[in-house]
């Protein structure tokens, strides 16, 4: 079975594709083309999306499915078509929010992922400059800034996952590789020691971890996988005798890390 779904909106769509997305991701036998349509903020683009809807019930034979996030009642309007199933997330909850506040909405465009708190947004950016700048052990000597230092092998999921708790909730998360050189000794990098409670470890399967590596540096001894097999034993086994909790990453996204790590630990988010 295969559906077109549409994700409107009148500013960028990131809101509606996340929530459409989740309701669709329950249905795992349909195949979806999805569609995002943003910055529809005038009559004359709401009235091509009616079009293009019409136009893609027509070509597929079934309605098409309409996520939407218009504020603007008007263009809501015009994007409302008989020839699809229309789900206007903004008209299902702002009115019953609004009932039990007692307060209506400003129903301002934008304000979900706009620069509406600039002391937040710029948490936000300063969090993620300083993942870029503290990747793989990089700029060491601020890390009693960091809210959170990863460690784990090579390619086992820490860049992307700073990078995801950065932007998504504004926390300060360096890195920091280990290597064959760190094994063996029983005891964390010397610059680890003093950031002891910051500390989280990921790993992963040497199987995995094996066809990561083959993709960056092919027919190496770094991507062969006793090298793999060696280095995710040893660093589990650092990890559990310091007393440093890890995740397994091989079968998590990093959504799933960024919320668990998060969870575990205790950080508090500092941007919506």
């Amino acid at each position: 079975m295969r559906r077109t779904a549409f994700f409107i909106s009148d500013r960028t769509g990131i809101t509606a594709e996340i929530l459409g997305h989740s309701l669709l991701s329950q249905f795992e036998d349909v195949d979806f083309n999805r569609i995002t349509l943003p910055f529809v903020d005038t009559i004359a683009k709401a009235d091509q999306v009616a079009l293009d809807i019409r136009r893609h019930a027509v070509v597929d034979g079934c309605r098409p499915l309409v996520f939407s996030t218009i504020v603007d009642p008007i263009l809501r309007k015009r994007i409302l078509v008989e020839d699809a199933l229309t789900i206007d997330f903004l008209e299902k909850f702002i009115g019953p929010i609004e009932e039990e506040l007692g307060v209506e909405s400003t129903h301002t465009v934008g304000r979900s992922h706009s620069i509406g708190n600039f002391e937040e947004y710029k948490n936000r950016i300063d969090a993620v400059n300083f993942s870029i700048n503290h990747d793989d052990g990089i700029m060491p000597r601020d890390l009693a800034e960091a809210d959170l230092i990863l460690v784990g092998v090579s390619r086992s999921g820490k860049t992307p996952t700073c990078l995801y708790l950065a932007l998504q909730f504004g926390i300060k998360a360096a890195n920091y590789p280990l290597t064959p050189e760190d094994f063996g000794q029983h005891t964390l990098p010397r610059l680890l020691l003093p950031y002891r409670n910051k500390l989280f470890g990921l790993t992963i399967d040497p199987v995995r971890l094996q066809q990561i590596r083959e993709e960056r540096k092919p027919d190496s001894r770094y991507c062969a996988l006793e090298t793999c097999q060696f280095e995710v034993a040893e660093a589990e086994a650092l990890l559990r005798h310091v007393g440093v909790p890890y995740l397994n990453a091989t079968k998590m996204s990093i959504e799933e890390l960024s919320t668990t790590i998060m969870h575990r630990t205790g950080i508090k988010r500092r941007t919506y």
